[in-house]
């Protein structure tokens, strides 16, 4: 493999176990197996297998992936997306509520990543602003308000730490920021996206608020997030990339005083 285009296609075939002409132009990113089982379930399509290193399934021109989680397997699956240059894509995510406003199952609509992970220094300068895609953002706000659902916006905060909910320090200067949320992968999604041309944006749902001990994050607080919230999360996604797809990336329900 010679160049940069070689690898990456011979690379995302390999951690999906899925040919170049089975990917949709729009992409459905996720962290978690469950999500791609609900999209199966929502989709009526066969349940992907687990052979591969990232799952992952088509249906309906959209395709599901789990990457992991962290940010360096947020930016390897945007480098290996190149590939097929998809049209959207659009990370469904959990992320942990920084702000006395959010609650658990709230919706997040990120605005801005704060980029304090690291990895997308690799890519660009670090004071390149990390930014969606509006055109995607925009679907996913027609598409929560169809449903029903009310959202924040503001920024996220991404960081490369997985324990630091001890550290009354760090968690100090995430309030100096004035993010909404933290999580390990939005700023390096926006920042690859932007670096390879692909237009990318996230609709992040709470799961936990670790800024306070009662707050943290447990495997059955989790599965409450999950069980209640996660089907509507992806049903969500799914319609706003449609919406993309039928070039109706409306946000007509939105009013704007000056």
């Amino acid at each position: 493999m010679r160049n940069r285009q070689e690898i990456v296609e011979n690379w995302l075939q390999r951690y999906t176990g899925m040919q170049l002409s089975e990917f949709g132009e729009h992409i459905l990113l996720t962290n978690f197996n469950k999500y791609v089982d609900i999209f199966c379930e929502l989709t009526g399509t066969e349940v992907a297998g687990y052979t591969s290193n990232m799952r992952a399934v088509t249906a309906d021109g959209i395709t599901m992936i789990n990457f992991g989680i962290g940010s360096p397997n947020a930016a390897l699956i945007m480098d290996l997306l190149s590939a097929v240059k998809p049209k959207a894509c659009l990370f469904l995510g959990k992320t942990g509520g920084i702000s006395e406003k959010t609650h658990l199952g709230d919706y997040i609509l990120p605005l801005a990543g704060i980029r304090g992970e690291g990895t997308s220094n690799d890519y660009l300068p670090t004071e390149v602003p990390a930014l969606p895609a509006f055109m995607l953002q925009r679907a996913v706000s027609t598409a929560l308000r169809d449903n029903g659902q009310d959202y924040w916006t503001g920024t996220v905060y991404t960081t490369n730490r997985r324990v630091w909910e001890h550290d009354e320090k760090f968690k100090e200067y995430l309030l100096q920021t004035r993010a909404m949320a933290v999580d390990m992968e939005t700023a390096t999604l926006f920042s690859c996206g932007f670096y390879n041309h692909i237009p990318t944006g996230a609709l992040l749902l709470v799961s936990d608020n670790p800024m306070v001990p009662e707050g943290i994050k447990t495997e059955a607080s989790d599965r409450h997030v999950t069980e209640n919230f996660a089907q509507t999360h992806v049903r969500i996604g799914i319609e706003a990339m449609k919406l993309i797809i039928g070039q109706r990336k409306t946000v007509r329900h939105l009013k704007y005083d000056w």
